[in-house]
């Protein structure tokens, strides 16, 4: 077995698009729009399954905007470089919530972007 995908509802899913590869640097990987059933599906990754999971944004025709729940908590992302990822996040417009040091209580560097929806993203800095 293996994970294929996480699915995020999104309210504007071009923006969320333009979020996924102009900021977090992935790639549009294919689209299916379902005017029957009222919905788009895009789906975003590094590489396509089964080589690397990938997220699928749905977009519900008419609704532009969905409550956080309390029970979601994030997509984790390895890097190389947790602080230049932020710096260029940045200067693409990306939300960094959580600037590039030290977990509490342990050695691993990480960092938290938010996408436009409010998912946050840590930013895990792996040893290669």
């Amino acid at each position: 077995m293996r994970i294929l995908h996480t699915m995020l509802r999104v309210g504007d899913l071009q923006r969320s698009i333009d979020f996924y590869t102009k900021v977090m640097g992935m790639q549009l990987l294919r689209k299916a729009d379902r005017p029957d059933q009222q919905y788009t599906l895009a789906f975003l990754g590094y590489e396509s399954n089964p080589h690397q999971a990938e997220i699928e944004l749905t977009y519900n025709y008419g609704v532009d905007h969905y409550d956080m729940g309390t029970a979601y908590g994030h997509i984790a992302i390895g890097v190389d470089d947790a602080a230049a990822t932020c710096a260029s996040a940045k200067a693409a417009g990306g939300n960094v919530t959580r600037e590039a040091g030290p977990v509490k209580g342990g050695n691993t560097v990480i960092a938290f972007i938010q996408d436009p929806d409010g998912y946050k993203i840590e930013l895990i800095e792996r040893d290669h």
